[in-house]
C-alpha cells in the first residue's frame, strides 16, 4: 500500500469514529448524596423540615379559621327594630331569651321538641302542653300569627317570642331558620327511632322548662328594649 493510500484509509477511520461518537447519547452523571453529617446533608434536612413546617402552619391557619367561623355562628343575631313583628308580645328580654334558647337546645337533645308550624299545630290540637317559642322576625308574619291564639285556647300552654329565627333554628338543632318550636312538658316514651330520653336529659330539660314557664308567666305585654 502506498503512502497516500494509507493516509486516506486513516482519515476514513477517523471520520467513522467521530460520527459514532456524535450518535451516542450523552450519559448524565448520577446524583451523589452528600455524606451524613456534612454541611450539604444538613442543608437538605433543614429544607425538608422547612417545607413540613410551612404545610403545618397552613393547616393550623385553616383550622383556626374554621374555629372562628363556628364562633361566629354562635354569636348573637342582630335584628333591627323594624324587623320585629308588631304582634311579637310578650317578647323575652335578653336574659330570659338566652335561658329559653338553652332550654330549647336541651329539649331537642331529650327529643321533647316539636319544630315548625305543621308539627306545632298538630301537637297543640292533640292537647300537648308546654312552652311555645316563636321568632319575631318571620316574614310574612301570617305564617305564625294564628299560633298565639291557638296556644291561649290550649290548656297548660304558655308562649313567648324571641328575636331571631336563625338563633331559634340553631338552638333546635338545625342550621335552617325556624319560625316556632314547642317545648313539650310531658316526657315522650319513645321516639320514631325507638329511643327514649335518659333520666339526665329529662332532668335538665324539665328544670329549664319549669324556670322558663315561671318567668314567662310574669312577663307583661309591654315592649322590651334590647
Amino acid at each position: 500500500m502506498t503512502k497516500d493510500a494509507a493516509l486516506k484509509e486513516e482519515k476514513k477511520k477517523k471520520r467513522k469514529s467521530e460520527a459514532a461518537g456524535l450518535d451516542a447519547a450523552p450519559v448524565e452523571p448520577e446524583a451523589v448524596r452528600p455524606p451524613a453529617g456534612s454541611a450539604s446533608a444538613e442543608a437538605v434536612v433543614s429544607e425538608v423540615d422547612g417545607d413540613k413546617a410551612a404545610k403545618k402552619a397552613k393547616k393550623e391557619k385553616r383550622k383556626s379559621l374554621g374555629v372562628e367561623e363556628v364562633k361566629d355562628e354562635k354569636a348573637e343575631f342582630h335584628v333591627p327594630p323594624e324587623a320585629i313583628a308588631a304582634i311579637a308580645v310578650p317578647l323575652a328580654p335578653k336574659k330570659l331569651s338566652k335561658k329559653v334558647l338553652k332550654t330549647v337546645k336541651r329539649a331537642s337533645k331529650a327529643r321533647q321538641l316539636k319544630r315548625g308550624v305543621k308539627e306545632v299545630v298538630k301537637a297543640l290540637r292533640k292537647g300537648e302542653k308546654g312552652l311555645l317559642v316563636l321568632a319575631s322576625n318571620i316574614t310574612p308574619i301570617d305564617v305564625v300569627s294564628h299560633l298565639p291564639l291557638l296556644a291561649e285556647e290550649t290548656q297548660g300552654v304558655e308562649y313567648v317570642w324571641v328575636l331571631a329565627k336563625e338563633e331559634l333554628g340553631l338552638a333546635s338543632g338545625t342550621k335552617r331558620a325556624t319560625s316556632c318550636v314547642l317545648i313539650c312538658s310531658a316526657p315522650a316514651r319513645k321516639t320514631k327511632e325507638g329511643k327514649a330520653p335518659t333520666a339526665e336529659e329529662i332532668a335538665e330539660w324539665k328544670e329549664g322548662l319549669d324556670e322558663c314557664l315561671d318567668e314567662v308567666k310574669k312577663l307583661d305585654s309591654g315592649v322590651v328594649a334590647y
